[in-house]
C-alpha cells in the first residue's frame, strides 16, 4: 500500500504543509460562527477546516447537527477563504449530499467505524473518489476492526486513505475522556507503514489543558497530521465545549510543537530516536498503569484473606505463577533469570499491599 505516499503527494500537490492541521468547530452551530472560525483560521497553518454537521450522539436529546444546511456554511467558508473542507459523513446519504457541496475530505468516525455494513456502504458510495478519505478508530480497542473498515475503502479503490487516533472508550476513570492506547496505533504503524496517521486530541483528552502534550507525543510518534477540534467562543459551544479550543491558542500550539525535518543523516538518526524512545515511553506508562491496576486487585484478595482469616503467603499459588510466567517470558524472548527478578518483585510489592489491608 501506497496510501502515505498519495497523502503527501496530495500535500504537495494542494501545496499544504506537512504535517496536516485539520482544525474547526466540533459542530457547525451558525453560518455566523463558521463563517468568523473559518476567517480566524486562514492565517493560522490550518489548511483545513473541519466541522461536524450530522452529530452521532449516544443518548437521543443532545445536538445532533444542523444536517446539510451547514454543507452550505462550509461551502461559502471554502469559497472566502480558500480552506479545504472536511466533515464527517455516515451513510450514503450524507456522501451524496457532501460531494454536491464540494466537499474535499470525508471522515468516517469512529461510531460508523465499528459496523463493518455500514463501512461498506459508504465504501461503494465513494468507491473510486480520488479524494482523500480518514477513517477513525473504532470506539472500542479493537485493532482489527480499524484495518478492516481501511481494507474495505482501498478494495473500492479509494487511493487516497488515511487513519484518525481519536482514543477508546473505557469503563475506567482516566485522566483522558478517551483512553489513548498509543500502542494500537503504533501496531498499526508497524503493519502499515505507509498508512497516513492522523491525531485528534481533542476527543482523547475532553479537555484542552492537556491537548498540546498529545500532539507533542503524536509528532514525537510520526503522525502525519493533527485534527484538533477549534471554536471561536469554546466555553459556549453547543457540542464538547470543554476540549475545544480558540485559533489563537491553535496558532501557539503550532508554534510551540517540535516538529523533526529531514535534513541528513545525523538529523535522520535523532529523529528515529526520538521516535523510538517515544515508543518506550508509550508502553513504560502502560506498563505502570497495568502494575497499579494489579495491585488494587491484589487488595482486594487481601480484603477476601482478612475477611477469611487466610494466610498471606500462598506458595502453591506462587510457584503456579512463576513455572507460566517463565514459559510466556521464554515465547516472548525473555530469560528465565530476568522474569524471576521482575516477578518476584512484584510478588514482594503484591504481599506489602496485602499486609497493609490486613493490618488496617
Amino acid at each position: 500500500m501506497e496510501n502515505k505516499k498519495e497523502l503527501r503527494n496530495w500535500l504537495n500537490k494542494m501545496e499544504l504543509a506537512h504535517p496536516l492541521v485539520i482544525a474547526g468547530p466540533c459542530s457547525a452551530e451558525t453560518e455566523e460562527q463558521v463563517l468568523n472560525i473559518a476567517h480566524q483560521l486562514k492565517d493560522t497553518d490550518a489548511t483545513v477546516l473541519r466541522a461536524g454537521i450530522w452529530k452521532p450522539r449516544t443518548r437521543p436529546g443532545n445536538f445532533e447537527g444542523v444536517g446539510a444546511l451547514g454543507l452550505k456554511w462550509l461551502q461559502r467558508a471554502k469559497n472566502e477563504t480558500g480552506m479545504l473542507i472536511t466533515t464527517e459523513v455516515a451513510s450514503p446519504t450524507h456522501v451524496d449530499l457532501a460531494q454536491k457541496h464540494d466537499v474535499d475530505i470525508f471522515w468516517i468516525g469512529a461510531r460508523t467505524t465499528v459496523s463493518p455494513f455500514i463501512v461498506q456502504e459508504i465504501a461503494e458510495a465513494l468507491r473510486g473518489t480520488d479524494k482523500p478519505v480518514l477513517i477513525k478508530n473504532p470506539v472500542n480497542p479493537d485493532l482489527a476492526l480499524w484495518l478492516g473498515a481501511v481494507e474495505r475503502f482501498y478494495e473500492a479503490g479509494v487511493s487516497n486513505l488515511g487513519v484518525i487516533h481519536r482514543g477508546f472508550s473505557t469503563y475506567e476513570k482516566t485522566r483522558y475522556r478517551n483512553n489513548p492506547e498509543w500502542q494500537i496505533p503504533i501496531d498499526l504503524q508497524n503493519r502499515f507503514p505507509d498508512l497516513p496517521l492522523i491525531l485528534d486530541p481533542s476527543h482523547i483528552a475532553g479537555r484542552r489543558d492537556i491537548i498540546f502534550d498529545l500532539c507533542q507525543t503524536a509528532l514525537d510518534l510520526n503522525y502525519d497530521g493533527l485534527m484538533i477540534e477549534t471554536h471561536n467562543d469554546p466555553d459556549n459551544a453547543w457540542s464538547d465545549a470543554a476540549q475545544q479550543i480558540t485559533p489563537e491558542t491553535l496558532d501557539q500550539i503550532t508554534v510551540d510543537l517540535r516538529i523533526r525535518k529531514e535534513e541528513g543523516d545525523a538529523v535522520e538518526f535523532r529523529n528515529k530516536l526520538a521516535t523510538l524512545r517515544t515508543k518506550i515511553d508509550v508502553v513504560d506508562h502502560k506498563l505502570l498503569e497495568i502494575l497499579g491496576k494489579r495491585m488494587k486487585i491484589s487488595d482486594e484478595i487481601g480484603k477476601l484473606k482478612k475477611d477469611n482469616n487466610v494466610a498471606i503467603l500462598q506458595t502453591r499459588r506462587w510457584n503456579e505463577i512463576l513455572g507460566k510466567m517463565i514459559l510466556e517470558g521464554e515465547e516472548q524472548n525473555l530469560s528465565e533469570e530476568f522474569v524471576l527478578r521482575i516477578y518476584k518483585a512484584i510478588h514482594q510489592e503484591s504481599i506489602n499491599h496485602q499486609k497493609k489491608v490486613i493490618s488496617n
